[in-house]
């Protein structure tokens, strides 16, 4: 029998991204699946969520006030039915497909965690859609020295047991812009970290910089706190998107297999 998974999937004011986010979900042909929306206190998305709730189990949780993502993710994951758990950022998608290829994994290694490889995807909006304008691979393996100095490991995507939670806690929520990366190093001291080399994951980063993660000042302050809590010292600064131009992280990227074909009017 195959194991439930949960899908948590937090959002505040992105209801087109969502849809397309629910649409690739719907399209997966993993099953059985749980999708649990977070909403984060933004505007309504009971009509986004409502005609994908006819072909696969969607639980809408309308959080009352704006606390953060990572509390929307904690209370997702309070709200999960399955053993497994799957992260997602509502503007990111997970390819179909991708939802089976993990869980064959945790077949393998029940305690491990499973992240894949991506594709980062520059995109324009234009008549109510995105548009991608430019592709490009995101794949490094993971090493336990390389994590604490960069966040090699995207978090849509990621599964693993919800066991986990009970061993490490949930996530961080003081960390705000740096909780994925927070919540693999504390993982990381309990569980192994695989990968699976399939570009299944596409990340989206605006050509206009629009995305939620544009404050920087924010930024900042959480990033002293994430490194005060691990005890790192000096760490660059760079985006995932920016990851890409760095030369330090060479001799790291790996070949990965690409499915997605370039195009989102599949979804």
């Amino acid at each position: 029998m195959r194991r439930l998974v949960s899908i948590v999937i937090p959002t505040y004011n992105r209801p087109r991204m969502l849809r397309d986010c629910l649409r690739a979900l719907a399209l997966d042909p993993y099953g059985p699946k749980q999708v649990i929306v977070a909403n984060d206190g933004g505007v309504d998305v009971s009509e986004v969520i409502a005609p994908f709730a006819k072909t696969m189990r969607v639980d809408l949780l309308d959080l009352p006030v704006n606390r953060g993502h990572a509390h929307a993710r904690n209370e997702a994951i309070l709200h999960a039915d399955g053993d497994l758990l799957a992260l997602c950022d509502d503007d990111d998608i997970l390819w179909p497909g991708h939802l089976g290829r993990m869980v064959q994994g945790l077949r393998e290694q029940p305690d491990a965690l499973f992240f894949s490889d991506a594709e980062i995807v520059t995109y324009t909006h234009a008549h109510g859609r995105r548009h991608p304008i430019a592709r490009a691979p995101f794949s490094f393996d993971f090493d336990r020295e390389l994590i604490r100095r960069w966040n090699t490991v995207i978090p849509s995507g990621v599964v693993y047991a919800r066991k986990l939670h009970d061993e490490i806690g949930l996530f961080d929520e003081a960390m705000r812009d740096y909780w994925d990366w927070d919540f693999i190093l504390r993982a990381s001291d309990h569980a192994a970290i695989r990968r699976v080399p399939y570009a299944s994951v596409l990340y989206f980063c605006s050509a206009t910089g629009d995305n939620q993660s544009a404050d920087r000042t924010s930024m900042a302050r959480s990033f002293r706190r994430f490194r005060a809590k691990h005890g790192l010292g000096e760490l660059p600064v760079s985006s995932f998107s920016g990851m890409l131009r760095e030369a330090e992280l060479d001799p790291y990227r790996r070949p990965t297999r690409l499915v997605w074909d370039g195009s989102l009017s599949a979804l």
